[in-house]
């Protein structure tokens, strides 16, 4: 009887969920809609992902003369670039000092055994940090990353820590192979640390990000089960991809990216890839930027100070907001923020 008014419910709700189709909405398991196996077997997941792709397409269009065209084709191959010695050694060496000396007030990801760290570099955080500043306003990295991410707009960016078995838990999710979503979407790191496998190397499926025959046949057969998939990220619209599986995609073995500091890695994480297995404890040092739009808007607006300033209070106040509400529950919050002091025990 409960399973039935759960039923009952959930198509009560369905036209609510319909405009959710033309934006960046994932979830099958919280979507009637998007989760629907019927909408799903007409073609509704594939479709959606066409249609993103299209207007990913359109949006690069403008952003391109700004890139390389070396750098475009390496980019569309393989869905990433890596850009060894990114920064002249004096550069990098002003920037590492200011990040590593710079406390603040931050917010924590607790996934297992690992923890993510990281402070928001805001308007009102870069002012204090003006090596930072120089690197996120540089042309050189901002337009690859605008043209990758077919944004103009300015991504967020933030001091990331990554640390690998710093408490006791269950393996952590991230180093499980997986697609953030159904859309082209990026993500970079600026490493201040050497990474190897002793630091949980960032890894990619090269070719992962093309949307082959066989790509969306997979994406195909997994939406029409998503909703009720018992793995929850899957089920929340981040499939998760078995190795074993890369061969029938026509996919090569993931590539660790085993890369000296001063490297920029820019990704299209809609492609397959996870956080690498660390060997020891320990700790990642990076600015990491995260640039996702909504799919379907064919312009991307250029980056205009107030309409950062006002995404980044955005992204503070939901930060707060999911803060607040999880306590109010009596549970953890997935981030949670965290005082300077936290700083010197982690490193």
């Amino acid at each position: 009887m409960k399973d039935r008014s759960a039923g009952l419910a959930r198509l009560a709700m369905t036209p609510l969920y319909l405009p959710s189709v033309l934006t960046g909405a994932k979830s099958f398991a919280d979507n009637p809609v998007i989760g629907s196996p019927l909408l799903n077997r007409l073609g509704l997941h594939v479709g959606r992902i066409l249609l993103a792709q299209a207007m990913t397409a359109l949006r690069r269009a403008p952003l391109a003369p700004f890139v390389g065209a070396e750098d475009r084709a390496a980019f569309r191959r393989d869905g990433f670039l890596v850009k060894h010695d990114f920064l002249p050694p004096e550069a990098f060496a002003r920037l590492e000092a200011e990040v590593r000396a710079f406390r603040a007030a931050g917010w924590e990801c607790h996934q297992g055994d690992t923890v993510t760290h990281r402070i928001l570099l805001d308007g009102e955080t870069l002012a204090a940090l003006p090596a930072t500043r120089a690197l996120l306003q540089s042309p050189a990295y901002r337009r690859p990353l605008a043209w990758a991410g077919a944004r103009a707009g300015a991504p967020v960016f933030y001091i990331q820590r990554i640390l690998n078995h710093l408490t006791q838990g269950a393996p952590d999710p991230q180093r499980h192979l997986h697609s953030d979503t159904f859309h082209p979407t990026v993500k970079a790191w600026f490493f201040l640390d050497d990474v190897d496998e002793r630091k949980g190397p960032f890894t990619y499926v090269p070719g992962s990000h093309r949307m082959t025959r066989a790509r969306l046949a997979a994406e195909y057969r997994r939406s029409l089960a998503a909703r009720d998939d018992p793995l929850r990220y899957s089920a929340r619209g981040s499939f998760r991809w078995p190795e074993a599986e890369l061969p029938a995609l026509g996919l090569p073995p993931p590539k660790a990216f085993a890369v000296p500091r001063n490297t920029l890695v820019i990704a299209d994480t809609s492609g397959i890839h996870r956080r690498g297995e660390a060997s020891e404890p320990g700790v990642r040092l990076e600015i990491w930027a995260y640039s996702r739009i909504s799919p379907f808007w064919p312009l991307s607006l250029p980056a205009i100070a107030p309409l950062t300033r006002l995404r980044d209070g955005l992204v503070r106040a939901w930060l707060r907001r999911q803060d607040a509400r999880a306590r109010q529950r009596g549970k953890l919050p997935p981030w949670r923020p965290v005082g300077p002091e936290r700083l010197t025990s982690l490193e």
